[in-house]
């Protein structure tokens, strides 16, 4: 929203001209400074007032001129205004979320015409559904095809009349037009007409008001200044000039690299073809013009040098040729990359050239600058004789003088900065126009590094006064906020009528000069003479009032024969038109992902061609040129990397020129990309492919998740132990045998435990074999069974005794029940006796089990069989029973016992005491025990409580055990009752129930649970199964798809937001099994289900069929007895929990802890990893037809085939070749594999730069879009099985890594060949002519089809570089012990190599059927799958060093950084840890090889520096899925506690 500013306030003229564009459409013809934007801003905020729901729309010409009228806007109407253009958003036109967002929350918006036209031919934007007013500033540009013309042909004048303003239908929007200048041409009648009639509005100027409007707007003072014209018989000479003239005359344009590279490239075209046809033409047309990039360049820079010494003198020319040359040089440095469009061979030609022009700088001598035209002299005294005039009134000079040329600015600027009249007088400033393409590709482009100033400085400067003089281009005409200034001066006179009066309104103070000056004797002054008066025409014409159009008899035909093609989508009503075809057609083709090998632009072809063939090798070329007028054809020709069955698109000869011939060519191959579902319904290139709005919708899935389980009790995971809405009617009984102890009886009643052969848990006790379980089932009992009473009574003892301090003692519902098959009589005794005990002294409930130690020892002969002591009562540290101590302390120990006791002054020692040991810290059974660490084992020390403090637990040695191991074993039974759950229910009727229950628990065990298996093998190999299968449905789904339309539909189809939306689609989350709810203990409010995943030990407690509501201990208890280090029971008070009968308290708990566990996007990624561990487990079990299966489960929004028939559906569209290149063959030796299909092989080695393809095969893209994910998964499958490694997902992924690398791969095509016989007739040993034996070498590289010089002068370097280092290489991969990544890195192979190999191995998938067996056996041919074999074999280090630095710097918390340095032709990479510079490596500097190069050295330095080669590093930091690191805490150390 806009701040409050000073109100503006209205002007009767414009209050006027208001009231008039209220009743129809008018074109606002004011003078600069007068206000019209004052006029606009009214208009606007009257429609925003009385129309809803339509928007206002603002273009203006210029990026700066939209952003200036947007300020103006927004600050002076208290609405929304947006703002869109080019440079503000690069992709506005492709993102239908941009249009959407910026309708609904925008009142006003302010663009440049283009965006309007793109938007509104997309469709994204509706004239007349969405837009109520439309505003044209600098109307006068509204004429031919200037973007505001086609807004009002194309889509205005097909609307409905307008009925009403206020109408929210379907109808034309009103018209504002303003402007300073309406004319163009010398025809005021016929431009007024024609503006008028393209605006549909009529041009009007305040005529009530025309006096107060003179005194608002002050027309400058008109002074012309004559001066002489060079001497024709004296020119001024210039030393450097005649330099530069001489050598490019001696020029000779067959010496030029882009000659000789066309020469070359005909020399391999085949004769005929269409490539050839381009290539003669190219090079005749280039040496017929000479504009090569080196001497048009030069020819430019000569003729520009030229005009500055006719213009501006000798000591100008010389500053100028002398900046340019030295700014070419440090362009063409081949290091330097000043000019990214520069080529190398450009540079150096250049470089040679220039090396050559001896030129001198200039000297700053006053004599010597003074040595300057006639017209410098003219400009000198003018500029003087303003400034005096300004100071004569008091006041101060500003001066805006407009010059025709960017480089006469430049040489202008220079010479009055040091002329010595002026340099003390004035500070000068320039102004330029503000592209910065970086696709130019001129010589004379390096004039633009030549400015010091920026634009916004310059404007900034000259506001405050720092500069008192701008010299600038027309940029400073329209369109930039100048302040008004006293003097305007025209060094080259206005070119037409608009600048004329644009840049005299640049002069609008009160007393202000407008001065231009003339040659004398030119024909200029004669041009600004009929200005005027057409000026003055101008003026009478829209002052009358006898010409008002009548809009509803306004012709709005249209002339130009381009208007009458266009097509329109029915469903959005986007438009195609000639005049947007090509730049259409052209943005589709630049969206396709390309490397720098390989040019993606649509080539045009006219017919008849310019030249005739061969006529750049014609000896008089002059004797065979005929100009040609018509009529034309033409023929366009799209990518190879496009899979279309046709991709040139020809027009017939019947076009009147070529410019028409090419719109049409264009408008019929993009309806034909249309009509190929290539573009979408908005006829741009498919984003749909990936929905922005997903992750949105997973975030809202997931609070929909949130609320239902705090709202309506729905759980996060199922409860095992329950069934939901449903009332248990019996108790299922079962055997439960652990180890050699005497079996349980189990009951529960819900789910039907039924384990596999009755086989349940393995259970490890630290210094015991593992301890085998087995539940057999028993039968069924009722509800109200006399045993289920004392079942429930002893299990609440057993749970108590060491799991009470978080259970209530009121709470017996358990969902599960134990009973021995025989109750030790010894402990019920005692447990008898502790009870009457407890009951006549009134000891709380909670002590029921636990019995003074001293009391117990008098009463039962201080018996042995004790196991669990507390040194208190209420669940206080305990300890394990040793034995009774009757000897004395010695000194020692009694000096250690009374230390532990020091809070009890003069502590009577009576015997016995009890001797205790710490309890062994394990707690969860579940898992194996690790080995031991090196070095004896750690003593356990035995302690002494005084028994009179101690409590004896009542429970037999036998219930002790029982009691430790059963939340192990409930733990396990959980999860096996849990996912036979996901079997029998979400997987009953789909081919995964045919999943063996251990894989399945396997791939819904999440990390954090703690259990001895988790989901992460599976899930890295079920990520590469799902790659796999997804490849091969997209592929076949959309046949004429690029690679770059596939991958964005696939990483959309398995990106993690996907997956998890479809799991909680699904409901899966429901059956996760995590630790607690993904580590977290949420509030025992949130539902029952949670307690299926308690941290089992000292977090354990049990599960009640009822939720418990108070996380605290029994009401009635008030105190807690906690241990100390210094010994005894210390009372302390617990705040007690007040609980709420509405449970909002708990609630409002829950609910945070639940979003502490959907954490976005950590939950996300657990989902995700689930959904793709269930497909790894079904591949275990069934192969590729089970993990389809599984992953056509999920959807993920594809269109799911058997992939066989996917298979097919491709093999199909492969067409049958008889005679193919002979170099196939050689490829198929090579590989060990024969093609059936040899299209397919072609494909495979067919370069997107190939032109000479008679078979029409697209380029190697999409097949080795498909060969990645063959070799992705051949690799992963043999590391998931590799025997006897069991490899973490981190292992796996850098061992894959290292063997599917670009440069791995690259080597492998590099390595690769076959030989050929060659056997010649020669001269023989005893002088006859006899067959000589001689074979050979094909390599697999040189088999490559392309037609690309890049690629033929890369492929050389790469080889000429795998020369030097191929021995190292393969010595290392053969017998050394750390993989040779420096080695593969500086070879610096494009991508093409690597490229090649996985076209080739999808070519084998393809045609062999979809055989894996055929591909690996290809992979292991080439030598892929045996450099694997040996890392695992072997154990060869293969951590990139890059990697392994990553490693280090998280897990020590260090902030690592890469900076990179390029100077004097050398790049350096600087590693940077916690701010501080460690090591740096330096290269030359050849591209970004280099850089990646130099990177790898540093960090092979900082490798070394640190001694990280052989340190521990976590591999699970190279899953694929980074989950976010916290940085951890420092917390105070404490001591450790031995609990129960």
């Amino acid at each position: 929203m806009a701040q409050a500013v000073d109100v503006v306030t209205t002007r009767a003229y414009q209050q006027e001209m208001l009231l008039e564009s209220l009743h129809r459409n008018i074109i606002v013809a004011l003078d600069t400074g007068s206000g019209k934007t004052h006029i606009a801003v009214l208009r606007i905020k009257t429609e925003v007032e009385r129309q809803p729901t339509k928007i206002s729309w603002f273009v203006a010409p210029t990026v700066a001129l939209c952003e200036q009228q947007r300020s103006v806007i927004q600050t002076a109407i208290p609405v929304s205004v947006g703002l869109i253009s080019g440079s503000k958003e690069p992709d506005q036109w492709k993102n239908a979320g941009l249009w959407q967002t910026a309708l609904r929350n925008n009142r006003v918006m302010v663009t440049t015409p283009q965006v309007l036209l793109d938007a509104l031919r997309h469709s994204y934007v509706s004239l007349g559904r969405d837009i109520s007013l439309l505003i044209f500033d600098e109307a006068h540009h509204a004429v031919d095809n200037h973007p505001y013309n086609r807004i009002m042909k194309e889509f205005y004048f097909a609307l409905p009349v307008q009925t009403s303003t206020a109408s929210t239908g379907y109808q034309r929007p009103s018209v504002l037009g303003l402007t300073a200048s309406p004319i163009y041409g010398g025809n005021v009648e016929k431009a007024f007409k024609t503006i008028e009639e393209n605006l549909d509005s009529t041009i009007r100027a305040p005529r009530r008001h025309r006096d107060e409007l003179a005194k608002f707007v002050y027309r400058p003072v008109f002074r012309h200044i004559l001066f002489d014209g060079p001497d024709p018989n004296h020119p001024p000479f210039s030393t450097n000039l005649a330099t530069l003239n001489a050598v490019v005359q001696s020029l000779d344009i067959q010496n030029d690299p882009y000659v000789h590279s066309l020469h070359n490239q005909l020399r391999r075209a085949i004769k005929g073809s269409t490539d050839y046809h381009r290539i003669d033409q190219k090079l005749s047309k280039v040496i017929q013009k000479e504009d090569s990039f080196t001497h048009k360049g030069l020819r430019d820079f000569a003729r520009t040098a030229d005009a500055i010494c006719q213009d501006l003198g000798v000591w100008a020319t010389d500053w100028y040729i002398w900046e340019v040359i030295q700014h070419a040089k440090r362009a063409a440095n081949p290091f330097n990359n000043i000019i990214s469009t520069w080529k190398n061979s450009e540079k150096a030609y250049l470089l040679k050239i220039i090396e050559t022009i001896v030129v001198s700088p200039v000297s700053y001598y006053p004599d010597d600058i003074g040595e300057c035209s006639f017209k410098v002299h003219a400009l000198i005294e003018t500029l003087l004789a303003e400034k005096s005039d300004t100071e004569a009134e008091n006041e101060t000079y500003s001066g805006l003088v407009f010059v025709q040329r960017r480089d006469t600015v430049l040489a202008l600027a220079e010479l009055l900065r040091n002329h010595p009249v002026t340099k003390e007088q004035f500070n000068f400033g320039c102004l330029l126009g503000t592209s910065d393409s970086s696709y130019r590709h001129s010589f004379l482009d390096i004039t633009r590094f030549m400015l010091k100033d920026t634009h916004e400085d310059t404007l900034n400067d000259f506001k405050i006064g720092v500069k008192s003089v701008i010299i600038s281009t027309a940029v400073a005409e329209e369109g930039i906020d100048i302040q008004a200034c006293g003097s305007v001066i025209r060094w080259d006179p206005p070119p037409n009528m608009a600048s004329w009066a644009q840049s005299r309104g640049r002069a609008r103070k009160k007393r202000s000069t407008y001065t231009i000056l003339f040659e004398r004797g030119g024909k200029d002054q004669q041009n600004v003479m009929n200005w005027q008066d057409l000026e003055k025409q101008m003026v009478a014409l829209y002052n009358d009032p006898s010409r008002d159009m009548n809009v509803d008899e306004a012709d709005t035909g249209f002339d130009d024969d381009d208007d009458t093609l266009e097509f329109r989508v029915p469903s959005t009503g986007a438009l195609l038109t000639l005049h947007s075809a090509v730049s259409h057609l052209s943005h589709f083709c630049a969206v396709i992902p390309s490397s720098a090998h390989a040019d993606n632009r649509p080539l045009y072809d006219i017919e008849p061609p310019e030249f005739i063939e061969g006529w750049h090798s014609f000896d008089n070329r002059s004797r065979h040129t005929s100009p040609y007028s018509g009529p034309w054809a033409s023929k366009v020709t799209l990518p190879r990397s496009l899979p279309l069955p046709q991709r040139e698109f020809s027009t017939e000869k019947i076009y009147a020129n070529r410019i028409s011939a090419h719109r049409h060519a264009a408008f019929i191959a993009y309806k034909a990309l249309y009509d190929a579902e290539l573009l979408n319904e908005h006829l741009l290139p498919i984003t749909s492919v990936v929905d922005p709005q997903l992750e949105d919708e997973v975030k809202e899935m997931l609070r929909d998740v949130e609320n239902r389980a705090g709202v309506a009790k729905v759980s996060l995971q199922i409860d095992p132990w329950t069934v939901e809405d449903v009332q248990p009617t019996c108790w299922h009984t079962y055997e439960l045998a652990v180890g050699r102890l005497p079996p349980l009886i189990l009951f529960n009643n819900s789910h039907k435990i039924s384990l596999p052969n009755d086989e349940g848990p393995t259970l490890y006790r630290p210094g015991q074999p593992p301890i085998s379980t087995r539940v057999r089932y028993i039968a069924s009992i009722a509800l109200n069974d006399t045993r289920v009473e004392q079942a429930r009574r002893y299990t609440k003892m057993l749970f108590w005794c060491l799991n009470g301090s978080r259970m209530s003692w009121d709470k017996d519902d358990f969902p599960y029940l134990i009973l021995p098959q025989n109750i030790d009589t010894r402990w019920e005794t005692r447990r008898a006796w502790l009870s009457q005990l407890n009951l006549s002294i009134g000891a709380s409930k909670a002590d029921e089990y636990f019995a003074n130690a001293r009391k117990f020892g008098e009463n039962f002969s201080y018996p042995t069989d004790l196991t669990l002591v507390r040194n208190g009562f209420q669940f206080t540290k305990g300890y394990m029973f040793v034995g009774w101590r009757y000897e004395p302390l010695n000194e020692v120990e009694e000096l250690e016992f009374r230390a532990y006791y020091s809070r009890f002054d003069d502590l009577e020692i009576v015997y016995p005491l009890l001797a205790v040991q710490p309890p062994p810290p394990r707690s969860n059974f579940l898992v194996p025990i690790p080995p031991p660490k090196d070095g004896p084992p750690t003593e356990v020390k035995t302690f002494f409580l005084l028994p009179s403090l101690s409590a004896i637990t009542v429970l037999s040695r036998l219930e002790s055990e029982y009691a430790l191991l059963l939340p192990s074993i409930l733990r396990a039974l959980a999860c096996s009752i849990t996912v036979s759950s996901l079997r029998d229910t979400l997987f009953a009727s789909t081919p995964l129930n045919e999943v063996p229950l251990s894989l399945i628990m396997t791939a819904m065990t999440a990390p954090v649970s703690g259990e001895r298996s988790n989901y992460q093998r599976l899930e890295t190999l079920g990520d590469c199964v799902l790659k796999h299968v997804a490849s091969i449905q997209i592929m076949a789904e959309y046949p004429l798809w690029h690679e770059g339309y596939l991958t964005k539909k696939f990483g959309h189809a398995v990106a993690n937001v996907r997956l998890a939306k479809e799991d909680i689609k699904r409901g899966l989350y429901r059956w996760i099994i995590r630790g607690a709810i993904d580590g977290l203990c949420l509030p025992d409010t949130v539902t029952k289900a949670d307690a299926t995943d308690r941290m089992l030990g000292k977090k354990w407690k049990p599960n009640y069929i009822v939720p418990e509501l108070n996380k605290g201990k029994p009401e009635e208890e008030a105190t807690v007895v906690e241990s100390h280090k210094d010994g005894g029971a210390n009372p302390r008070k617990k705040k007690q929990q007040e609980l709420s009968t509405k449970g909002q308290p708990q609630l409002t708990m829950m609910h945070r802890r639940l979003r502490q566990v959907l954490t976005w996007p950590l939950f996300v990624i657990v989902l995700a990893d689930v959904v793709e561990s269930l497909i790894g487990a079904a591949y275990l079990h069934g192969g590729f037809d089970l993990g389809y299966e599984c992953a056509k489960f999920f959807d993920l929004g594809l269109k799911w085939e058997p992939i066989p028939t996917r298979i097919q559906g491709l093999l199909s569209r492969v067409g049958a070749v008889e005679d193919y290149p002979p170099q196939l063959h050689n490829v198929e030796q090579i590989l060990g594999y024969t093609f059936k299909r040899k299209l397919l092989l072609m494909e495979a080695l067919t370069h997107a730069s190939y032109e000479q393809n008679q078979y029409n095969t697209p380029s190697y893209e999409r097949i080795e879009f498909l060969g990645d994910s063959v070799l992705d998964i051949v690799v992963t499958d043999f590391l998931y099985h590799a025997p006897g490694k069991n490899y973490s997902p981190g292992h796996m992924h850098s061992r894959k890594s290292s063997v599917v690398n670009a440069h791995i791969l690259a080597y492998i095509c590099l390595s690769s060949s076959t030989s050929t016989d060659a056997t010649m007739p020669g001269p023989s040993a005893d002088g006859t002519i006899a067959l000589l034996p001689e074979t050979h070498r094909i390599h697999l590289w040189q088999c490559l089809q392309h037609s690309s010089p890049r690629v033929l002068e890369d492929q050389r370097n790469t080889v000429a570089r795998f020369k030097h280092r191929k021995d190292g290489i393969h010595e290392a991969l053969t017998s050394g012990n750390i993989f040779p990544w420096a080695d593969l890195i500086r070879l610096q192979a494009p991508k093409f190599f690597s490229d090649m190999v996985e076209s080739l191995i999808g070519a084998v998938f393809l045609d062999s059927g979809g055989s894996i067996d055929a591909a690996r056996s290809v992979i292991t041919t080439l030598g892929i799958f045996p450099i694997l074999e040996r890392i695992v074999r072997d154990d060869v280090d293969v951590l990139h060093p890059v990697s392994r630095l990553s490693m280090w710097s998280s897990k020590h918390n260090k902030e690592l950084e890469y900076q990179f340095k390029k100077e004097k032709g050398q790049v350096s990479c600087v590693i940077v840890v916690d701010g501080k510079e460690e090591c740096q490596g330096t290269e030359t500097y050849h591209g970004r090889a280099s850089q990646e190069e130099v990177k790898f050295m540093a960090a092979e330095l900082a490798i070394k520096a640190f001694r990280l080669r052989d340190v521990d590093v976590n591999y699970s930091l190279l899953t694929k899925k980074r989950r976010p690191t916290k940085k951890k805490k420092k917390v105070a150390k404490k001591a450790p506690r031995a609990s129960l």
